[in-house]
């Protein structure tokens, strides 16, 4: 790659795009009620973009100066050889890439935990909303929290830093708060809740009646806790605080009550590369269409520098009185969580 194609990629509002999330596959192994339908159709293989066909969409985007790239899916892990596929962008830890990461549902890692550190990984994000193995087994339809758990400790013992991931679910894990606070506490994860996202169609799952404002998460804190706001900023959605009682560090993602975008580094690539320069926009470029047009790279460079200058200012999800607003027609599973 020549001077001029290696200059990074900067967005109409002059922020560096330095972090990639690649889904390698919409397949999961759970059928969380909030990212899919329990029936789902997944899309015919040959839709998918191979493991060489990411290897070179990834590396031509360390290339334009991505420096940390999350692997996701679906559930990254149940796609096959997708070790092989780590193993490969570890080659770029050191020269471009500072970090390799991924987020899981934890039901693999009691397999993968070893060599994802053998591949460069030091930290995970592990999506796991309660506690409760009945309401575990309700959320996830086909999940086993005992499985979950395992991969959790087998992470730990691999020397992973483990961060969980809880969607904050109204009527569901709200009575759970304190718990996963104490839990997370207790063996040394950090922990950030996620307030529910309008995406795709769940049948008969309700997004009003799923959802639980972090606002009022928060104040429960706050009424046992000194929350001690931290200034950290990785460019993502998450605030953070510090509970002063225990040390722990707390995160929040609320896309629907705090539009997070004035610093967002992002974007994000679907298992059929489709780039997605907002997770809250319904704009998207082609990649798998010059990826396959030819070995070369000059066109797939060329695609995703006009699709940078296409990144939108902001998001448009919003929840008004009786309707969600700014709702994405798309599953999480697809576009990557």
């Amino acid at each position: 790659m020549n001077d001029a194609a290696a200059a990074p990629l900067i967005d109409p509002f002059a922020r560096p795009i330095t972090y990639l999330r690649v889904s390698v596959t919409d397949r999961c192994d759970f059928r969380c009620v909030y990212c899919m339908a329990e029936h789902m159709q997944f899309l015919p293989k040959a839709e998918l973009l191979t493991l060489e066909e990411l290897d070179r969409l990834c590396s031509a985007f360390v290339g334009l100066g991505v420096r940390k790239l999350r692997i996701t899916g679906g559930e990254p892990l149940v796609r096959r050889n997708i070790m092989g596929f780590f193993r490969q962008m570890s080659r770029h830890l050191g020269s471009g890439l500072d970090e390799l990461t991924v987020t899981t549902n934890g039901s693999q890692l009691a397999r993968f935990a070893t060599e994802l550190v053998d591949c460069g990984v030091r930290r995970i994000n592990v999506s796991l909303d309660t506690l409760d193995a009945d309401k575990f087994a309700a959320i996830t339809r086909w999940g086993r929290l005992p499985q979950v758990l395992e991969g959790v400790a087998a992470a730990q013992r691999a020397g992973l830093r483990v961060k969980i991931n809880a969607v904050a679910l109204k009527g569901v894990n709200d009575s759970e708060l304190f718990d996963l606070v104490r839990w997370c506490g207790d063996e040394g994860h950090d922990l950030t809740f996620i307030e529910v996202m309008p995406m795709g169609d769940l049948g008969n799952e309700d997004r009003l009646d799923q959802y639980w404002p972090l606002s009022d998460l928060r104040r429960q804190l706050a009424e046992r806790f000194t929350l001690i706001d931290l200034a950290e900023r990785t460019g993502g959605p998450a605030r953070y605080v510090r509970l002063h009682e225990t040390g722990q560090k707390i995160g929040f993602i609320t896309p629907l009550t705090h539009n997070f975008c004035e610093s967002c580094n992002r974007v994000r690539v679907t298992c059929t590369g489709e780039l997605y320069m907002c997770l809250g926009q319904e704009d998207r470029a082609d990649l798998r269409a010059p990826l396959r047009a030819s070995d070369d790279d000059a066109a797939l460079v060329a695609a995703i520098r006009h699709a940078i200058t296409l990144k939108p200012k902001g998001h448009d999800f919003d929840y008004s009185r009786q309707t969600v607003a700014g709702q994405m027609t798309r599953h999480m599973s697809h576009t990557g969580g």
